[in-house]
C-alpha cells in the first residue's frame, strides 16, 4: 500500500481563550538563566521542582485542516496517509497570509476533526491502557467495554476520565460521533488493536 505523508497546516482562532491561560509544557528543561531570557522573548515558562524550567504554550482548539483536500484526495486513492502529525501546524490566518501561532494543538483533537472532515467510518484512538475505565486506579476500578455517547458524557460529568489522558479522548470521540452519528470510536493500546477491531478488547463507543 503506498503511503504518503502530509505535512499539515491547522488554522486555530487569535482569540481561543487557550491562549490566556497556557498548559501545555513543551521543550527541554532549562536553567533559571535560560527561562529569564525566555520571558524576556514573551514566552511562558513554568518551574518543575528540582528539574528546571519549560516552556508552556496554549492548546487552542482547531478549525480548519487546510491540507484536508490533498488528504481526501490521497485516502480515495487508496493511499496510506499520514497526516497532522504532532497535532498538525497550529496557523492564524492574518490578512493572505499564514502566522505560525506559539500553540499545540492536542492529538486527539485533531484526530476527532480530521474523522470528521472525512466522514471516516471508524476513529480509532490508541492511548497505553487495553481500555477505558471507570474509577481508574481505585479499589473500585472497572472496565468499560462499550458505552453510548449519552454514557460518556454522564461520565465526563461526573469527573471520571483525568484531564490531560484520557478525558480528551473521549472528547474526540464524543464531538466525532456527534457530527457521524453512523460511526463508531475505539479506544485501546497498540499491542491490543487487532483485538479491537474483531471486538474482543478496547472500549467502544456508539451513538
Amino acid at each position: 500500500t503506498p503511503v504518503s505523508t502530509i505535512l499539515t497546516q491547522v488554522t486555530v482562532d487569535a482569540y481561543d481563550e487557550a491562549f490566556y491561560d497556557p498548559s501545555k509544557r513543551i521543550g527541554r528543561y532549562m536553567s533559571a538563566e535560560e527561562a529569564e531570557a525566555e520571558q524576556k522573548k514573551g514566552n511562558y515558562v513554568e518551574e518543575e521542582p528540582g528539574k528546571g524550567f519549560r516552556r508552556i504554550v496554549a492548546t487552542p482548539s482547531p478549525i480548519d485542516i487546510l491540507e484536508i483536500e490533498a488528504i481526501r484526495t490521497l485516502a480515495e486513492a487508496g493511499q496510506a496517509v499520514i497526516a497532522c502529525g504532532g497535532g498538525g501546524i497550529p496557523v492564524i490566518p492574518q490578512k493572505h497570509a499564514l502566522k505560525g501561532a506559539s500553540a499545540v494543538i492536542e492529538k486527539d483533537c485533531i484526530a476527532g476533526k480530521l474523522a470528521i472532515d472525512l466522514q471516516a467510518d471508524v476513529l480509532i484512538i490508541l492511548t497505553s491502557v487495553k481500555q477505558v475505565y471507570r474509577d481508574y486506579r481505585k479499589e473500585t476500578e472497572a472496565p468499560i467495554h462499550s458505552m453510548t455517547v449519552a454514557e460518556a458524557r454522564e461520565y465526563m460529568q461526573a469527573g471520571q476520565f483525568e484531564a490531560g489522558t484520557m478525558l480528551p479522548k473521549i472528547e474526540a470521540a464524543v464531538s466525532y460521533l456527534d457530527a457521524v452519528p453512523s460511526g463508531h470510536v475505539l479506544i485501546t493500546s497498540l499491542d491490543f488493536v487487532s483485538d479491537a477491531i474483531h471486538r474482543k478488547a478496547g472500549t467502544e463507543i456508539r451513538v
